[in-house]
């Protein structure tokens, strides 16, 4: 490519030479080399290596080593999103249910079949199949010889409550007449047709939706192929969309890319649209070329087959939410457009599809384990012979010939050779990004009804085509299997949900507006809003950035929700504080008050103490001893002047109860001790015992041993003094008998 000449300058710019790579994500770049150089063919080598390995071992998934987001068993997922369908929520599906059998389950009217358990019956069909209860195995595989690729009608999507069904397949072999029939076929299909609830013998109605154009479909049967005659399945319906090929898709990417190139605000040749044709405004200037612009975009084709793609979904949505019908969903192959519509009405139908982790397993269930060649589609690299492969998996293009490709036989070996430009290129087909397209527009029409943003969608295609990692890689669940993809590459599942963990709630993928009780059912829109329009966030974001932003609505949303959840986290600690402070008060509170307790006791006992020193003190003075206390209570000194005691005791009993200290004891004993101390010779009343004590034995015994006196060896804690027993008694008495 080199620029268009312009008029002749004095001062010659020396010319450029120019390189135009046009990336799947509508990015268009224009590398400049100066003349006579041989960087241009070195940068072309290196970019054309890069882009179209002839090995998918050399892909960035494999080259780049082992990744830190693991991948799991894709089959165990397969597997608990039909235990999902099937209302069964106690099995969990593993790889030991796996290899024994155990997971072949079924309820009322559905089963898990294993028939494809090695892939030799459909090569482009998951190893598990969600069949008719009643239809055996030996039947599953007489019916799939009347299919195109042995892709027989199986069950897709049903609902729990009304029993109907979504189910898939691929074309009919009914040949250049129409007139070829499958017994096996038929019977599979009315075995889809299950008794309405609430009636006795009423069967559903089947409507059998052909993805293509009628006159596609007619030519196919020059080619063997064809579509069913509602003559031959009972209570049926033939319908066609008249959706186009993968040919007419292609052709229609590259012209909407090419329109927002030369139409945008920074195009690729460094033009902006302001100042194209020579005029400074939009489009020229003038009204007709304005007009021309805008018809570019409509000659584009790609709004239109959009439209097509929801209009075909929305009808059989219709189908199964309102009249509980059967629908029976192909094209040629069935797994092109056929996915496209299954996968989408689905989505409208099931509002769990609509979460992030519900539209994860929607894509692995429709789109990989249902054989969607993504490989051929975008571009990549086939799996090719090496030393760990046994023979080349290619696939042939989806044409409308139905010869068997090498990949469909049983057995053979193959040369490895890389595929030619021009066949990749033919096969080459924006499918899945126009399914999401699709989604998208939708999230436009029904802002509450999703759990994702926009920017999750474009997240999600630009990890698909980035081959970074190996979900999406081969064209089959067979071909992953056997390339060891979940084993050798990382999981772009699990790189997605790293970026959510990040920020929770508050990141980019999640939508701002959720609300899953506005939309708890089904999804039903209008054929008047099925009006798409270019998708901004992913078309338009390399050629018109600033319009391609969320919207600023949008943006001050998600900026007041983080605010929210800052305040939340905010309020969150400040309560926590609040209640450790409360809790800390609470018991501080405890603390005062047992402490006011004690101090309480304290005081009680210490005028306890006071009245019984005082009694102590006045029953040694009448006993003809002198006790001095110190202020702290402590005797320091006993003087024994028993010669001059009277034989009464200077106080009665009249005085004592005047005195208000003692109460009065009937007891005819005379108790003087009456609680008990830990015996020390130190203390002052064991003294006081053992000078005052008349009866001690010379070896320390005790010779009063009805008296409540302090024993040697014995423990007491303070001294009670009976004053009445002492007044009663002398000293001079002779109250103990001698031995």
């Amino acid at each position: 490519m080199k620029l268009p000449s312009g008029p002749r300058q004095i001062d010659k710019t020396p010319s450029q030479r120019l390189l135009q790579v046009i990336g799947k994500d509508m990015r268009i770049i224009v590398f400049g080399f100066r003349s006579r150089t041989k960087q241009r063919r070195a940068v072309y080598d290196a970019l054309l290596r890069c882009t179209r390995p002839a090995r998918l071992w050399d892909l960035y998934a494999f080259a780049c080593g082992r990744s830190r987001f693991g991948n799991t068993n894709p089959k165990e997922r397969l597997l608990n999103e039909y235990f999902r369908l099937l209302g069964l929520k106690s099995p969990q599906a593993s790889a030991r249910t796996i290899e024994d059998g155990s997971s072949v389950v079924s309820n009322e009217c559905w089963r898990i079949s294993n028939v494809n358990s090695n892939y030799t019956m459909c090569a482009t069909y998951p190893f598990a199949l969600l069949v008719p209860k009643s239809i055996s195995d030996i039947e599953i595989q007489q019916a799939c010889t009347f299919r195109a690729r042995c892709r027989l009608p199986v069950i897709t999507w049903c609902d729990p409550g009304t029993r109907a069904v979504l189910a898939r397949s691929s074309q009919p072999l009914v040949g250049l007449m129409m007139n070829m029939r499958s017994n096996a076929d038929e019977k599979l299909v009315a075995a889809l047709l299950t008794q309405l609830i609430g009636t006795k013998e009423q069967k559903r109605k089947l409507y059998i939706a052909d993805a293509r154009p009628r006159k596609n479909a007619l030519a196919n049967g020059a080619m063997g192929g064809g579509s069913e005659s509602s003559a031959n399945y009972f209570q049926s319906e033939i319908v066609f969309f008249g959706i186009d090929n993968i040919h007419a898709m292609r052709e229609s990417l590259s012209r909407l890319r090419d329109y927002v190139d030369t139409h945008g605000a920074t195009s690729s040749d460094g033009m902006s649209s302001f100042l194209r044709h020579g005029g400074w405004t939009w489009g020229g200037g003038n009204l007709s070329s304005m007009s021309a612009s805008v018809s570019t975009l409509g000659d584009s084709g790609w709004l239109i087959h959009v439209q097509s793609v929801l209009a075909g979904s929305s009808w059989i949505a219709a189908r199964v939410a309102l009249e509980s019908a059967t629908v029976l969903v192909h094209c040629s192959d069935g797994w092109d457009r056929t996915t496209q519509l299954v996968s989408l009405a689905s989505l409208l139908l099931d509002p769990y599809y609509r979460t992030i982790i519900g539209f994860q397993a929607l894509i692995e269930k429709d789109w990989l384990a249902f054989g969607h060649p993504f490989s051929d589609r975008a571009g990549m690299p086939i799996a090719s012979g090496s030393g760990s492969m046994p023979f080349e998996l290619s696939r042939q293009s989806s044409t409308g010939s139905l010869s068997p490709s090498p990949m469909r036989q049983a057995s053979g070996s193959f040369p490895s050779q890389a595929p030619s430009p021009s066949h990749a290129q033919n096969n080459y087909s924006p499918i899945f990004l126009q399914w999401v397209d699709c989604v998208s527009q939708l999230l436009r029409m029904y802002p509450f009804a999703f759990e994702f943003s926009s920017a999750f969608l474009v997240d999600l295609l630009d990890c698909v085509l980035s081959c970074r990692f190996g979900n999406f890689l081969c064209n089959s669940e067979k071909e992953r299997q056997q390339a060891g993809i979940s084993d050798s590459c990382g999981c772009l599942w699990m790189y997605l949900a790293d970026l959510r963990a990040s920020e929770g709630s508050s990141h980019v993928h999640y939508n701002l507006f959720y609300d899953p009780t506005k939309h708890e059912g089904p999804l039903l829109p209008p054929a008047a809003a099925l009006a798409p329009t270019v998708w901004p966030q992913f078309h338009l974001r390399w050629t018109c950035p600033s319009e391609a932003q969320a919207g600023e609505v949008e943006a001050i949303c998600r900026n007041m929700a983080k605010k929210i959840s800052e305040l939340q986290k905010a309020k969150e600690v400040a309560e926590a504080k609040a209640k450790e402070t409360t809790s800390t008060v609470e018991s501080l509170t405890v603390e005062l008050r047992n402490e006011k307790l004690s101090s309480s006791s304290a005081w009680n006992l210490t005028k306890r103490a006071r009245k019984e020193i005082a009694a102590i003190k006045r029953a040694m003075q009448s006993l003809g001893c002198k006790i001095h206390f110190s202020e702290d209570s402590e005797c320091v000194g006993i003087e024994n002047n028993a010669a001059g005691i009277p034989q009464k005791s200077i106080y009665s009993a009249s005085d004592e109860e005047s005195s208000g200290y003692f109460q009065h004891d009937n007891k005819s004993d005379m108790s003087v001790f009456d609680t008990v101390l830990a015996d020390d010779p130190v203390n002052p009343i064991t003294r006081v015992c053992e000078s005052i004590c008349p009866l001690r034995t010379r070896d320390g015994g005790c010779r009063w041993p009805d008296a409540e006196c302090a024993r040697f060896g014995s423990e007491f804690v303070g001294l009670k003094a009976n004053f009445n027993a002492l007044d009663r008694l002398s000293i001079y008495d002779s109250y103990f008998q001698p031995e």
